[in-house]
């Protein structure tokens, strides 16, 4: 004989006739070892990805496949009204971004791979449904008509008697509805969500070990939340709860924002009869304001997002490298010893990461990336560069796809030696690092290189300079026999051969050999600062070389 729950249950959900044993037939349990880990990065689509998100969803990665487990994508679509068109794909154009492998999951937009799919929420309806028909079935939910005047009236009754505020309890005033109540008010077409029947009191206290910052003891959860709302669609956390059962999630990372949640969690696992995941919660990234140090905000700082550092042009492989050495003090020591290695061939430590929250220090950053960037041919700099260029820099794609032999020349100056060069952050900083050797750069600049040199050089013997050292060059000299000549100029005009020895008789000379060396570096390149200039010279080639010179010493004022 039926109860009258089992009538609720299917007065509500006549459509559905599967018991969970089906479901679970299913979706049944990963074969893995006891150590491999399965995790998860279960974004909404309602906006830009996060560094913050981004820096938990690597530690997730990593966990997984550093145990040989596995990491899938899950889109949490449950709140269709916050949905913002586009974020699904900057989100997996994130993931993609700082190289990290998708075993399973969403991997494009209506694309997915896995056994345990769908993998966005909004496709599994039919599956939450027989998990809160078989609650209504236990008496363990029940269905809510409260609108939301009630709701502001029993909140308003609650605050007049000091009480909390919420739906539990005897301010549940739905949850001993009879069936023939029910009958009655879904005969008026009265809208309604479920809600969870919660066995919690406000009395007792859950302990829970979570994976970063340990043992943790809060209130049980007594408020009977929603666990379906008015238009049939649960709540994140139902959803989130049958569905990491399903797909056999075992260690989720996250912000610890949703520490405050973790009572209702464990208890819908609970109430369910499913194994819950182990939890770690990080605290916010934070960033340096003046002396202070504040939380990213998503309104205020373009940086909060990961489309900036992508948009800057930062290597996704400095990113990660970043993030390893936030997750874990001692990776750097790692690092040292084991500079050609992965990254991915360190394991990360749980137990040692910091539970107050990371710093996320922009000069590290751009240290981090200048070695990343060192550290590559001069073929796969001109590679990534077209890479970020054709989607951030026309003008600068159009002018490394015109001339690809001439710019893997100039991005393989200063690479071949002990100390390979390191004044590229990230490929926004290619423009103004190369446009110096492009002629139609280069002649942009030349009156203002012209002023700059006139600051501490006259004019008439710094075009004779100029004039005598392009009589004796030689595109063929090695760099001894080009600094040689080079010396001779200057010594022949009054400049000592040597800093040394225009530092002990000053009196004695105009300057030194560097001073012609900077004079030669501004009229061949417009700036003060450059790489070595002798390959410079070499990558510009003789005939732009000594086309520079005339043009730079024919210049008047």
């Amino acid at each position: 004989m039926r109860t009258d729950t089992e009538f609720v249950a299917n007065l509500l959900f006549p459509e559905v006739e599967l018991p969970p044993e089906d479901i679970f037939r299913r979706f049944p349990q990963r074969k893995r070892t006891a150590s491999a880990k399965v995790t998860r990065f279960a974004p909404s689509p309602t906006g830009l990805l996060t560094i913050g998100g981004l820096y938990a969803t690597f530690i997730s990665e990593r966990m997984a496949h550093q145990s040989e487990g596995i990491f899938y994508v899950r889109i949490e679509d449950t709140d269709k009204k916050r949905e913002v068109a586009g974020s699904v794909e900057e989100i997996l154009r994130s993931l993609e971004y700082v190289g990290l492998r998708i075993d399973e999951g969403m991997i494009g937009i209506g694309a997915e791979t896995g056994a345990y799919g769908p993998y966005n929420q909004s496709s599994r309806t039919a599956i939450y449904n027989v998990f809160i028909k078989h609650l209504l079935k236990q008496g363990l939910a029940y269905p809510c008509f409260c609108d939301e005047n009630e709701l502001h009236t029993i909140r308003e009754a609650q605050r007049s008697v000091n009480a909390t505020t919420g739906y539990y309890g005897k301010w549940a005033v739905h949850r001993s509805f009879t069936l023939p109540q029910i009958k009655q008010e879904l005969d008026k077409g009265k809208p309604y969500v479920i809600r969870l029947k919660s066995p919690g009191s406000a009395d007792r206290r859950i302990t829970y070990r979570d994976l970063i910052k340990g043992e943790i003891e809060l209130p049980e959860n007594d408020q009977d939340v929603v666990i379906m709302k008015s238009d049939g669609i649960p709540t994140y956390h139902f959803a989130h709860a049958v569905d990491d059962c399903l797909m056999g999630t075992t260690h989720v990372i996250r912000g610890d924002e949703w520490i405050a949640s973790v009572p209702i969690h464990l208890q819908l696992f609970d109430v369910l009869g499913f194994t819950p995941p182990e939890y770690g919660h990080l605290a916010p990234i934070m960033k340096m304001e003046g002396s202070t140090k504040r939380k990213f905000s998503k309104r205020k700082d373009p940086d909060a997002a990961v489309r900036f550092y992508r948009e800057q042009g930062y290597p996704g492989l400095a990113i990660s490298e970043y993030f390893m050495t936030l997750i874990n003090s001692n990776y750097e020591e790692w690092r040292m010893s084991n500079r050609a290695a992965s990254y991915t061939g360190y394991t990360i430590d749980m137990n040692k990461m910091n539970a107050s929250g990371a710093l996320f220090d922009f000069n590290k950053l751009n240290d981090i990336a200048k070695n990343t960037i060192a550290g590559l041919s001069s073929q796969e700099v001109y590679r990534q560069a077209c890479h970020w260029a054709e989607r951030y820099d026309r003008e600068l794609h159009v002018r490394l796809i015109t001339h690809p032999d001439y710019s893997m020349q100039i991005f393989n100056i200063g690479r071949n030696s002990d100390k390979p060069r390191k004044d590229l952050a990230k490929w926004s900083d290619v423009p103004s690092m190369i446009d110096y050797f492009f002629d139609d750069s280069y002649a942009r600049v030349m009156r203002v290189a012209w002023e700059t040199l006139l600051a501490t050089w006259n004019a008439e013997e710094a075009n004779l300079i100029l004039e005598r050292y392009e009589a004796v060059f030689c595109v063929d000299d090695d760099k001894d026999a080009w600094f040689a000549k080079l010396r001779t100029v200057a010594e022949n005009h009054g400049f000592a051969s040597n800093a040394k020895s225009y530092k002990n008789n000053p009196s004695r000379y105009k300057g030194h050999v560097g001073d012609v060396a900077m004079l030669l570096r501004i009229a061949l390149t417009g700036r003060t600062h450059t790489p070595d200039l002798y390959e410079i010279m070499l990558v510009m080639g003789e005939d732009r070389v000594r086309g520079r010179l005339k043009s730079f010493a024919a210049m008047t004022i």
